[in-house]
């Protein structure tokens, strides 16, 4: 997944020096990175996105792409991802918890490709709350994602 020139993700510590923690934590930057590719596509069928995410997950990240190419939108800017928390369950699931500070991420229009420099406000921070399971062929994929803009664990 290659993101147009204008489009930058960091992942901020997420690396803990655990390798199936390290596995798990790339997997869920990959899921949303997925999201962001099709985004950018305009492809809310993104074979990306089914290939990252699975159930409610995938369901829900679809709809969302849909609604902002329907907008005739995309993205443009940086977005910081960080306080990655991650709990490994014995039947090798994972809940993993993140902070996205979309403060210099804007929407872009799609025709035009005008960029909307809006104020950052406390919504610009994101609480994602997600459980990655390993599919048939071991991939480790999103089955369930929520999202809280402007959630005090997040906010500055």
């Amino acid at each position: 997944m290659k993101l147009p020139s204008d489009v930058t993700e960091t992942f901020e510590g997420w690396k803990t020096g655990d390798s199936t923690k390290d596995a798990i934590l790339t997997a869920a930057g990959k899921s949303q990175t997925a999201v962001t590719y099709a985004v950018t596509q305009g492809d809310p069928k993104s074979p990306a996105l089914s290939f990252y995410q699975a159930d409610t997950a995938l369901a829900g990240s679809q709809d969302w792409v849909k609604s902002i190419v329907e907008a005739g939108l995309t993205y443009s800017g940086s977005v910081r991802y960080y306080a990655a928390k991650i709990s490994v369950y014995a039947d090798e699931s994972a809940g993993v918890s993140y902070c996205a500070d979309e403060s210099k991420a804007f929407n872009k229009n799609r025709k035009t490709k005008k960029v909307d420099k809006m104020p950052a406000t406390s919504d610009s921070y994101v609480l994602y709350s997600t459980r990655l399971e390993p599919n048939d062929k071991g991939v480790r994929q999103t089955t369930k994602l929520q999202s809280e803009r402007g959630n005090r664990a997040c906010t500055p």
